[in-house]
Parts: structure tokens; C-alpha cells; sequence
């Protein structure tokens, strides 16, 4: 998969992804039903040197997107955080994730319910987190199951101590919550499989 920090603007922004097959099945194949990706997603067309793209497009607080399809991973500057806040809500909790997949499947889940959600988007924007999450009372961490993951808890923990708090074993055998969601999606396909078959 290659990615690509692009200087592109996108052509045309659509408030959400389309039901147009080719988006819609690589988010099928993450576990990302087309209900959840609609509400916090686009789909985004561009242009790069004459070849015409499209791509999901999840946005990011300085008007910037994170962009995602099958081949291609990379983003649209500039390149922040994106803070999820559900209207007329004040929430005490913000449950932070590394990338948009992450959040994506949380919400797919019923995780996080109707806290706040802050995306990383990237583990280098952590110290970019920090003015967004100084008012929360917890702070629920989704964090990939990696050394940079890893890392990114700590820096967070030396921020805020106890207000930090670690939800990673959730998904404990898996590098990440997208790969816990598609697990255990394929797990129910196969339980659904072998119940129609008796």
C-alpha cells in the first residue's frame, strides 16, 4: 500500500461516502459498515498528474483529510487531529484512537458510546492532542498494540497520570481495534455459517 503526504485539493467533496461498490467494499472488508462510514465520512474525487482518483475522506480540525481507499493511504494537508463531538452534548470523557479505521470501528462496535472521540491520525500529532483534551475528566485510549503505540500512552500518562486510561486489552491479540473488529466480524460469519448449515 503506498502513502503519500499529498498537495492536492480535492476537486469535489461529497458530504458522505456513496453506495457506489468500489468504497463501500473496501470498507465492507475493514468491517466498516456503509451506515457508520456515511455518518463520518466523504467520499473525495482528485486529480494527480492527469489520473483522475477517488478516495474515503475522513476530515481533520485544520480543514485537512486522512484519505483511504484499497490501494492507497495517505492525506490531504494539512494534516491534524480530528475531534468527533456528538451535538448538545458536554462529555467528561474522550476516547482517542490512532487512525480514523480505529474510531471507525469503534463506533461499529458501540464503543465509546456518546463521549467524545479524538483521532490521532497520526502518533507524531500527539503533542497537537494535547489542547484538545486538557478538559476531559478520562481519557480512553484505543492505541494500536505496538512500540508506537505504546509510546504514545506513555506520552499521554505523562501528561495527565491517572486520567489516562489504557483500553487496549480489548482487543488483546490483535494490533489494533480495526483488526479486533474484522476478526471477530469473520468469527460471526463463520458461527452464522455452520448455524445454517444444521
Amino acid at each position: 500500500m503506498k502513502r503519500f503526504l499529498l498537495s492536492v485539493m480535492p476537486e469535489e467533496t461529497r458530504l458522505a461516502v456513496e453506495e457506489d461498490g468500489i468504497l463501500t467494499d473496501y470498507l465492507a472488508e475493514r468491517g466498516i459498515p456503509y451506515a457508520v462510514a456515511s455518518r463520518h465520512c466523504c467520499r473525495l474525487n482528485y486529480g494527480v498528474r492527469g489520473k483522475r482518483y477517488f478516495t474515503v475522506g475522513f476530515p481533520n480540525v485544520a480543514g485537512g483529510y486522512e484519505i483511504r481507499s484499497r490501494y492507497f493511504k495517505g492525506c490531504i494537508p494539512p494534516k491534524d487531529v480530528s475531534l468527533i463531538k456528538p451535538e448538545d452534548t458536554a462529555s467528561d470523557v474522550c476516547s482517542v484512537f490512532e487512525g480514523f479505521m480505529d474510531f471507525l470501528s469503534a463506533d461499529t462496535l458501540g464503543i465509546g458510546g456518546n463521549g467524545d472521540s479524538l483521532v490521532l491520525n497520526s502518533v507524531a500529532n500527539v503533542g497537537k492532542a494535547v489542547k484538545h483534551l486538557d478538559g476531559y475528566g478520562r481519557i480512553d485510549c484505543f492505541l494500536d498494540r505496538d512500540e508506537s503505540g505504546r509510546r504514545t500512552l506513555e506520552v499521554l500518562k505523562g501528561h495527565y497520570g491517572g486520567r489516562v486510561c489504557d483500553r487496549s486489552a480489548l482487543y488483546d491479540g490483535c494490533k489494533d481495534l480495526n483488526e479486533y473488529l474484522q476478526r471477530t466480524a469473520k468469527k460471526e460469519m463463520n458461527n452464522n455459517l455452520k448455524i445454517k448449515g444444521q
